[in-house]
């Protein structure tokens, strides 16, 4: 009664798509009653693998070995669940479900409707990466055209669905060690690299609270959590602090390295952690955004794209610091042919907005302003802990797979078992 289902995933990498993946799989092995689960994982750039030692982790490799013995065979799998970019999309078994993190801009690539239309269903993580690759359109020539006539539109015909994450629950969490010199600190989790405009956010907070005691605590990496990566973001972060604000009194903190969940969720805990801040120029979703507001600190965030779906309550209306900014083009140097291409714009935060809103943010929590973003904060978690409760999410994502896995006929099942009466 079960279906093969394959999935073709970066399960065991430290990425976005990794958690992405983690994801699909927890759904899937939450109706095991539905599906018989094979994997194939994909490496995600350069990153790191995880090499936990867990149940899971011992499940996936289990499964791993299962899938290359079923295929060496000839087996053959009734669905395909493929969690990449969907220029990598394939026919790869009778039904294929894409599922992509999706659009950080305003414009998909042409090879995405191409391959997006080859799909059978297609799963992306937000309200906004839906939007964007539903309205994107391309004019095409067809064989038939002829003078002035109109050229062909090309737009994604198969049905794409938006499943958030769900949140993760960590009880007794023990306090992450932070030797942090002052008690009110900013924490931004983000890669080094231009979408996360993680130097403009070093640079104006540094402006803002140059002669305050606050800290910026700042998880991130360039791409693996290694000793040769850390020495670079070190390098390129003291040259930034000690030439252009060597006489600062407020601090930077760097934190590199591999991290489990429950340390993450810790540093959104301690007690001098106050707010996080996030001044990306678009998100897919925003997972470590995600994380914060739902642990009840307060959020500093550029308000467009993928976060909008959790840092907005149910009636759309703001319950973060929302910064503002301008939609232009991407810049020239991050394009990345049939992923993102140069006709596509994203959000630049704006400089005063985004100091006065990380101003706000600390004035709301040292004063305690009453009816603020910062005091509904702990309240506004609990409301995000209900609506993207795991088990929650976990159908969500199932239904959203569109499989029509028919009625479970108990009669016909036990029928047909050979079962013998014992006097």
């Amino acid at each position: 009664m079960k279906k093969s289902i394959l999935l073709v995933a970066p399960v065991l990498t430290r990425s976005g798509y990794g958690e992405q993946s983690r994801f699909a799989l927890r759904a899937l092995r939450s109706r095991e009653d539905l599906f018989d689960i094979h994997i194939i994982p994909l490496q995600w750039g350069k990153t790191s693998w995880i090499n936990d030692d867990t149940d899971e982790r011992r499940w996936i490799d289990h499964t791993i070995e299962k899938t290359i013995n079923y295929i060496q065979q000839g087996g053959t799998m009734d669905v395909s669940l493929q969690v990449t970019i969907p220029n990598e999309w394939e026919n790869r078994a009778t039904i294929n479900i894409g599922y992509t993190a999706g659009i950080e801009t305003t414009k998909v690539a042409s090879n995405w409707i191409e391959k997006g239309n080859q799909m059978d269903k297609i799963i992306v993580v937000s309200n906004h990466s839906k939007e964007v690759y539903k309205k994107t359109a391309y004019e095409v020539a067809t064989e038939e055209q002829e003078g002035d006539q109109p050229q062909a539109i090309m737009q994604l015909l198969t049905d794409v669905t938006a499943v958030n994450y769900p949140v993760k629950q960590h009880d007794n969490l023990e306090e992450v060690e932070l030797d942090l010199d002052y008690d009110f600190n900013f924490v931004c989790m983000a890669q080094l690299g231009p979408r996360k405009n993680v130097i403009n956010t070093i640079k104006w907070f540094v402006e803002e609270f140059r002669n305050e005691e606050v800290g910026l605590v700042l998880k991130t990496n360039m791409a693996k959590n290694s000793s040769m990566d850390r020495e670079y973001v070190y390098t390129q972060i003291t040259g930034l602090l000690n030439t252009e604000y060597s006489d600062r009194k407020c601090k930077v903190y760097l934190l590199h390295g591999d991290m489990s969940d429950e340390e993450i969720h810790a540093i959104y805990a301690h007690p001098k952690i106050k707010a996080s801040v996030l001044l990306s120029h678009g998100e897919g979703f925003g997972l470590p955004l995600f994380e914060a507001a739902y642990s009840g600190i307060p959020t500093v965030a550029t308000g467009w794209s993928g976060q909008l779906d959790f840092l907005c309550d149910e009636n759309r209306k703001d319950r973060f610091y929302n910064v503002s900014f301008d939609l232009n083009h991407i810049p020239e140097q991050v394009v990345w042919e049939n992923v993102l291409i140069k006709e596509s714009m994203w959000a630049y935060p704006r400089e005063i907005s985004a100091k006065e809103q990380m101003r706000l943010c600390y004035n709301d929590i040292i004063n305690n302003t009453k009816d603020s973003f910062a005091a509904g904060a702990l309240q506004y978690a609990d409301e995000l802990k209900l609506r993207f409760e795991e088990q929650k999410m976990y159908k969500a994502f199932v239904d959203a797979l569109g499989l029509d896995m028919g009625e479970f006929d108990v009669e016909s099942w036990l029928g047909s078992l050979d079962i013998q009466e014992i006097e």
